[in-house]
């Protein structure tokens, strides 16, 4: 697998997410339909957190972080959008720099044993990357739509 390819696989998959939430602005950063949820700002830095965690399971020798409890507990700290933009351009800007520092070889090892992916080769995390952000990214379509606005088609 080339490594850019897979970078120009995570600037594309950013630029999608950024696309279609860019309608939402900072005041409604606390909103969330209903009680329980996320709101727009967490869903924002949930999706940071799981750019992260995808990239630091994938490259640590005891793979995935499975303490999702107290991933959420950051998660639900986070009160402002624009922090929350800020934190998913960094774990992007962080994906970008890892696989640019990996060879091909260190790309295609086998993911550490375990529940996520286990003994699947590392690029397979990108998918995971892909998908996981997609998967949010349509959440904060249908907030965006109840709050009144028409996100932007991503592509």
């Amino acid at each position: 697998m080339n490594k850019e390819i897979l970078i120009t696989e995570l600037r594309a998959t950013q630029q999608f997410f950024d696309k279609s939430t860019s309608c939402l602005k900072e005041e409604d950063s606390t909103f969330a339909p209903v009680e329980g949820m996320l709101s727009v700002a967490q869903q924002v830095a949930h999706v940071a957190q799981s750019v992260n965690w995808f990239i630091e399971g994938a490259y640590r020798p005891e793979g995935f972080d499975m303490d999702f409890e107290s991933h959420m507990q950051q998660v639900q700290g986070v009160t402002s959008l624009k922090a929350a933009r800020k934190m998913l351009a960094d774990a992007f800007d962080r994906a970008v720099e890892v696989t640019s520092s990996k060879s091909p070889e260190e790309l295609m090892a086998p993911l550490p044993e375990g529940l996520v992916m286990g003994g699947e080769p590392r690029i397979a995390i990108y998918g995971g990357i892909t998908d996981h952000t997609a998967h949010h990214r349509g959440a904060l379509t249908v907030y965006s739509r109840l709050r009144g606005y028409t996100p932007e088609m991503p592509y």
